[in-house]
């Protein structure tokens, strides 16, 4: 009788061990987070979205398949005619898509000697505009005003304006502002901190 006793009591021993190891894996998933589902379609998490939990911001890199790792801080680099960057490059090959990188409405669709083919984008919060340039093309049906959600595809990748052709990458440039300021006004502040995890907007 006594190996049948212990029989039973090995029985709820594991079932015990069985039932603490499952709540202490739940728990533990739980306080680790699950995994985020991204704006652009129900993909799982990314390292721009390990960004966004680092900074408190939402915002991800604009161009789709870029990780926080390779981006470039070309922030003050000098410029042809003595100017300074005052935006962050992002090499990348030609009709990559363009994402918006915060929530917020198309400002201005504008094509210019320098830029090329631009989005202006003010974030929801009105303080920040978002600046893409050396576009290829906008995506279809994207018009001033309309609503933008973060990640959502909103051009691809391009060489226009002085771009070199050699070198296609999107130019990405955030101007401090207001709600009441005009499409080009702003003060540029180096975004690559930002999109790397490594700060919030001051």
């Amino acid at each position: 009788m006594r190996w049948q006793a212990a029989i039973k009591l090995m029985l709820w021993t594991a079932l015990v061990t069985a039932i603490l190891t499952s709540l202490y894996w739940i728990t533990a998933y739980d306080l680790l987070g699950r995994p985020a589902t991204a704006s652009t379609g129900g993909s799982e998490w990314s390292p721009e979205e390990e960004a966004d939990r680092r900074t408190g911001l939402a915002i991800v890199i604009p161009v789709q398949g870029i990780k926080p790792s390779e981006l470039i801080n070309s922030w003050d680099q000098s410029r042809a005619e003595g100017r300074l960057h005052r935006a962050i490059d992002i090499p990348t090959p030609v009709g990559t898509p363009v994402l918006a990188a915060m929530d917020g409405r198309i400002e201005k669709l504008f094509n210019s000697d320098r830029g090329g083919l631009t989005i202006y984008q003010r974030a929801d919060d009105g303080r920040l505009m978002l600046y893409y340039a050396h576009l290829q093309g906008y995506r279809r049906g994207l018009a001033e005003g309309q609503a933008v959600t973060r990640g959502q595809v909103i051009a691809t990748v391009g060489a226009s304006g002085n771009a070199d052709p050699a070198f296609p990458h999107l130019h990405f440039q955030m101007l401090e502002t207001t709600p009441e300021s005009p499409w080009n006004v702003g003060e540029p502040i180096n975004p690559y901190p930002l999109l790397a995890g490594k700060r919030a907007p001051r």
